[in-house]
């Protein structure tokens, strides 16, 4: 394949855009390549600039669970932009969106809708603070909540990608006051708990980490968790910005039954448009302005096309019919790809829940920040240049999650395995 076009594109976007793109991981840095310009997205299939064809498993890194353009979404976005694309005033689609999302999650008794995962995540732990008059917060090594600054501390998607355990720019005293923890060891968070329980305002992770690769939860440590927390009259915050009606009409947490203080979404809630929410307890939700003292506001929040596209999606995926699709679908990959990989000999790790899945190159399994680093990433950056080449459309780094779309079919799971197959001779 030849991507002319995106190259082009690229030096003009180096010349007024920061590294070319706006937001590191897209740069395809860590595959050593240039990133592709995509011009359309069609059912499971993506386009460049230069007119190539890719199955894509990327999703837009997890929002479109119906594909690409899928015409209910579609119609709903038009529709909406008919009538104003902005109002910046309270409008129906909000509490329509509001009122789904709470009755998938019977945690979220309130939700309030902004305009990313990060904006989620960011404000949940000053309302956490605000509840429990404690300033410290507890995150895990290798989780990913967005780009605030008390987060940026052993992060995992593009920090961990490019290799930055933290960012410039962040003040020491904000990072005094987040303590990291050991992904699925409660141990390390009971010590943690020993010594400062008093001073922790939350505890706030992925329930299943999807930005260092996918991990998957140890079931233990999630109720072990919750009962540190509430013994300790912490929250528990759960990040469900990829999980959330990914795994199911609702949150992972509904399929774990624990239910945390707050949990934060985004991705599919939008339907493929910039969207967050966060939500819980109605007495802890009733402390953000202007109900409460607790401050947050966003002139583009509940914007009426993201809201149109979220009701749009919710609606589809309220039938629960694709949940057990897209199961048997990237079943049927996973056992694929597994027996591709057994037959040439070549040592992977598939970690795989539902529609979600990331293969990393290494022999140990991968359990944790510390065992995904293990991982071989220069054969990565080799698989995915060959699968790029045979059509295949892969996350550009091994730390993040492939997902797969109600828009896939048996022809694309035998083209994706093929391909891997034909990848790994070449490698040999």
């Amino acid at each position: 394949m030849k991507f002319v076009r995106s190259s082009s594109l690229f030096s003009k976007a180096r010349t007024v855009i920061p590294g070319g793109v706006n937001s590191p991981v897209r740069a395809f840095k860590s595959v050593g390549m240039e990133p592709l310009f995509i011009t359309r997205g069609q059912g499971a299939r993506i386009f460049d600039a230069d007119g190539n064809e890719f199955i894509d498993y990327v999703g837009s890194w997890g929002p479109l669970i119906l594909g690409h353009s899928h015409p209910r979404v579609v119609e709903a976005i038009q529709t909406a932009a008919g009538m104003g694309t902005s109002y910046g005033a309270p409008h129906q689609g909000e509490v329509e969106l509001a009122e789904m999302i709470c009755q998938a999650i019977p945690s979220m008794d309130m939700v309030r809708l902004v305009n990313s995962g990060t904006e989620a995540t960011m404000s949940a732990i000053r309302l956490a603070r605000a509840f429990t008059r404690r300033d410290k917060i507890v995150k895990f090594a290798g989780c990913y909540h967005g780009h605030a600054d008390s987060f940026l501390i052993q992060a995992g998607s593009g920090l961990l990608t490019g290799g930055v355990p933290t960012s410039p720019g962040v003040p020491a005293d904000l990072i005094g006051n987040t303590i990291v923890c050991r992904y699925n060891d409660l141990d390390s968070v009971r010590t943690v708990f020993e010594q400062m329980g008093t001073e922790i305002a939350a505890v706030i992770l992925e329930p299943m980490a999807g930005n260092m690769g996918l991990v998957l939860p140890d079931i233990e440590f999630l109720h072990g968790l919750r009962e540190l927390t509430a013994g300790h009259e912490a929250l528990l915050i759960f990040d469900e910005v990829i999980t959330g009606f990914r795994v199911t009409y609702g949150g992972l947490q509904n399929l774990l039954g624990i239910e945390p203080d707050l949990t934060c979404l985004g991705k599919i809630i939008g339907g493929g448009l910039p969207v967050g929410a966060y939500g819980g307890r109605c007495d802890i939700m009733r402390m953000m302005a202007p109900e409460g003292p607790v401050y947050q506001a966003g002139t583009l929040s509940g914007n009426p096309l993201a809201v149109a596209a979220g009701i749009a999606t919710l609606k589809i995926l309220e039938a629960g019919e694709l949940y057990d699709d897209l199961e048997t679908k990237t079943y049927v990959l996973e056992t694929r790809l597994r027996t591709v990989f057994e037959e040439t000999g070549l040592p992977v790790a598939i970690n795989r829940y539902g529609s979600m899945f990331s293969i990393f190159f290494t022999e140990e399994d991968v359990t944790d920040y510390e065992s995904a680093l293990k991982a071989d990433t220069r054969m990565y950056a080799r698989f995915f240049s060959g699968m790029l080449e045979r059509g295949i459309y892969l996350p550009p780094s091994q730390f993040e999650t492939c997902f797969v779309s109600a828009a896939h079919d048996i022809k694309d799971i035998d083209q994706t395995a093929d391909a891997v197959r034909q990848v790994i001779e070449a490698m040999a």
